[in-house]
């Protein structure tokens, strides 16, 4: 297969997130036939989901591989079960961590198992916000440019964690 670019988008909310995404950032570089270019920086946002729980550290991270997307989409669940991913009942629920594939190249993709570009990624600040940090003028298969779709946000709730806060907490 032909190497393709692809967006990783990470978080977690449970047993410290930020190491946790440090080190499935880590963790994509063991893939294989994959090469990590970029990493986003880490922000911290408000649980989609029931708001009783902890907000979130996100990331995104860019990558270059020649897996398919469902054989990436394997490999980053067996990532999310090394960190003791629990897939509950409970959907936008705490978790240990979440990897999502973003993007896969200019791929539209629809099955049982996987949707790209990601559903409801124009509407999560936790993923334009990072992507933006390191493709600034992506265009979204199907969606257009990433510069529009971040226009269109509501007034977003993120905070981007300092390095020293990220390094103080190692």
């Amino acid at each position: 297969m032909q190497e393709v670019e692809a967006y990783i988008g990470l978080g977690s909310n449970l047993q410290d997130p930020q190491l946790q995404v440090t080190t499935a950032i880590d963790a994509l570089e063991e893939i294989r036939n994959t090469q990590l270019i970029a990493c986003s920086s880490m922000y911290r946002s408000k649980p989609m989901g029931p708001a009783s729980q902890p907000d979130f550290v996100n990331a995104v991270a860019k990558i270059a591989t020649t897996l398919s997307a469902e054989e990436l989409l394997t490999a980053l669940q067996s990532i999310e079960h090394g960190h003791r991913r629990v897939r509950g009942a409970q959907r936008w629920g705490p978790r240990t961590l979440d990897l999502d594939i973003i993007l896969f190249g200019d791929q539209e993709i629809d099955t049982n198992r996987l949707k790209i570009p990601h559903s409801g990624m124009t509407d999560r600040e936790f993923v334009l916000i990072p992507l933006q940090e390191i493709e600034a003028d992506l265009i979204i298969p199907g969606k257009g440019a990433l510069s529009g779709l971040i226009e269109q946000l509501p007034q977003y709730e993120l905070t981007k964690i300092e390095t020293t806060d990220v390094e103080s907490q190692s």
